[in-house]
């Protein structure tokens, strides 16, 4: 599609009132699908392309899909109850609630925070995946590597660099302080209060879920990621090869990555749309109170924002940190999804060909969230951003279903 035409297009939906379907040509081979909200419900919706290749099932805005990243954010929101509750805090040495020493061993005598994990600036780096613990792991075994540590900087110095590591540290935290295993009280704590039927990795999502799952597919249409047909995985976590799949063996704390808390979050993109209608409502939801006002302005704070030097920012993809979320844009950054000068908050997803968003815009008080599936590794970026071209057409495209209601 040309720039014209997609620009028209654009135009013509945001003319477009109420909870309208777009249809458009897709310019890639996998499932596109956004909502645009504002506090009250959904403005707008497009879903096209398959959920399921195989038997040509095509996607719709209530199919459950792997989100990467966005992950993070709503694990943040599960921090962000403990504290709201007085079972964490931002600000004190995790060491106390893990049970045993956090330490980058090159600053021995610096505490790492909860906040520091949540923004990415506890000097926590990673290698060769390795936040991915199997099941007969431990996160502290992975951490005592010095590898996995900078020796640069330290707890402390605000210097950021995009780590997943830090989450599986964030869950192992989250199963210490609830008792309870990270998967099923994210659920019941985070994701049922919302009417989600969301999910870490699957075990605690409904049949309906799994049977709606999206395929997640490399660019030459080879299935990589939940390739169900309706049928839940034998094994919803990383076990080693001559292990067995016995979730019996979890041990609370021990491994907060095996529910993939920096990615393996399953939601649609309506489901995402309440989460950020609740971060829109100052905590609220359909009348029914999920975090603080406090908490979600302290989720949404930006607590890092990059000048030059003080962090590793992926060619300006990264320019800006909250605790669990960024911000968009930043001056003097290729970080302008929006492409208007609008702010937002929230966060983007990257994982198995996937690109996702969930973006909010708290002044105007409306919303986007989408996922597009089977973007090429590497893909093209888009002219003068950081962000492919498809993650930014996917972006806007939702974005031109924002419209002012009617009626207040």
């Amino acid at each position: 599609m040309s720039q014209l035409a997609r620009q028209s297009l654009f135009a013509l939906s945001v003319l477009i009132g109420g909870c309208t379907t777009v249809p458009a040509p897709r310019a890639i081979s996998g499932a596109q699908v956004g909502v645009a909200f504002d506090r009250m419900g959904e403005l707008g919706v497009f879903a096209e392309g398959y959920a399921d290749p195989a038997t040509k099932r095509l996607v719709t805005p209530d199919d459950p899909v792997r989100v990467a990243s966005i992950s993070k954010m709503v694990t943040a929101i599960g921090v962000m109850k403990l504290v709201d509750q007085g079972k964490l805090d931002l600000t004190s040495n995790v060491s106390r609630w893990l049970g045993w020493p956090l330490r980058n061993p090159s600053f021995p005598d610096r505490p790492i925070t909860l906040g520091m994990l949540l923004s990415h600036t506890a000097s926590v780096r990673e290698h060769d995946d390795n936040y991915v613990v199997p099941l007969d792991g431990s996160l502290r075994d992975v951490l005592n590597d010095p590898r996995n540590w900078d020796a640069q900087h330290g707890p402390g110095d605000g210097y950021f660099a995009y780590v997943n590591m830090n989450y599986p540290i964030i869950g192992s935290i989250i199963e210490k302080v609830t008792g309870e295993r990270f998967d099923i009280w994210m659920r019941r704590e985070v994701l049922d209060p919302m009417k989600l039927d969301a999910c870490f990795n699957w075990p605690t999502c409904s049949d309906g879920a799994v049977a709606r799952a999206v395929e997640l597919d490399g660019a030459d249409g080879k299935p990589i990621k939940d390739d169900l047909h309706g049928v839940r995985p034998a094994c919803p976590v990383f076990v080693r090869d001559d292990e067995p799949c016995d979730l019996s063996r979890w041990k609370l704390g021990e491994n907060g990555s095996l529910f993939s808390p920096q990615g393996g979050l399953r939601i649609s993109a309506r489901g995402l749309s309440r989460i950020g209608r609740m971060l829109l409502n100052g905590g609220t939801l359909d009348g029914s109170r999920l975090l603080s006002v406090n908490a979600v302005d302290t989720l949404l704070r930006q607590v890092w924002r990059f000048d030059g030097t003080n962090g590793v920012t992926d060619g300006t993809f990264y320019c800006s940190a909250g605790n669990g979320t960024h911000r968009l844009p930043n001056p003097g950054c290729a970080d302008n999804l929006p492409g208007n000068g609008t702010v937002y908050a929230g966060h983007a997803g990257d994982a198995y060909g996937l690109k996702s968003g969930l973006w909010i815009d708290r002044q105007r008080g409306v919303g986007i969230a989408y996922f597009v599936t089977g973007v090429p590794d590497p893909a093209p970026k888009a002219a003068s951003s950081a962000y492919t071209a498809a993650e930014v057409a996917a972006f806007r495209r939702a974005a031109a279903l924002i419209h002012p209601r009617e009626s207040r």
